[in-house]
């Protein structure tokens, strides 16, 4: 089967049929029964972080304090400097991968899901949410797993949150798509 499209008709001044492109489904503007802004765990304040490191920056500093000035306290500094800088490097990588987002937005007759990656990018997928299928798959790979399906594609949602609130996720969704569909009938 095909993947439909679909489109209005506009008249022009002559009366000739044009095909004009269907509205953005992301660029709505009436508000949706349903809106969640997902992102990943941001447990370490900026303050925090410093503390880190001023509490590693000590730590490996004191084995080598009653060593400097011999050669064994100066064969240690590189090691120790480069443990504090592969530290640093990887709880900056963590807060650039903080900024993640999936935006999901639920109306009567439209779900969407906008995921913003941490270098900006955009992935978007929408589908009519009575014929979305929702899954939470409990022996996958990945404990929990949550899946939505529909206009043709399978994606992945919340990947980064626990399992536990990839449940709760699943129920909140799933009651709220349960009544669109009870509504509709």
């Amino acid at each position: 089967m095909g993947e439909r499209r679909s489109a209005t008709i506009v008249l022009g001044p002559a009366g000739v049929g044009a095909e004009a492109p269907a509205p953005d489904p992301f660029q709505r503007c009436d508000p949706p029964l349903m809106a969640l802004t997902l992102w990943p765990n941001r447990s370490l304040s900026r303050r925090g972080f410093a503390w880190v490191m001023g509490v590693v920056a000590v730590g490996l500093a004191l084995p080598i304090l009653p060593l400097l000035g011999t050669r064994a306290g100066l064969g240690l500094v590189p090691f120790s400097t480069a443990a504090l800088l592969a530290l640093y490097v990887a709880i900056r990588r963590n807060y650039a991968d903080g900024r993640l987002t999936e935006e999901l937005r639920l109306w009567p007759d439209l779900i969407t899901v906008e995921r913003r990656e941490p270098g900006g990018a955009a992935r978007r997928w929408h589908a009519n949410p009575f014929w979305v299928k929702l899954r939470l798959i409990e022996d996958a790979r990945i404990e929990k797993y949550l899946t939505l399906e529909g206009n043709g594609r399978e994606i992945e949602l919340g990947a980064f949150l626990s399992p536990e609130e990839r449940e709760t996720l699943h129920r909140d969704l799933d009651h709220a798509l349960a009544g669109l569909r009870a509504g509709g009938r």
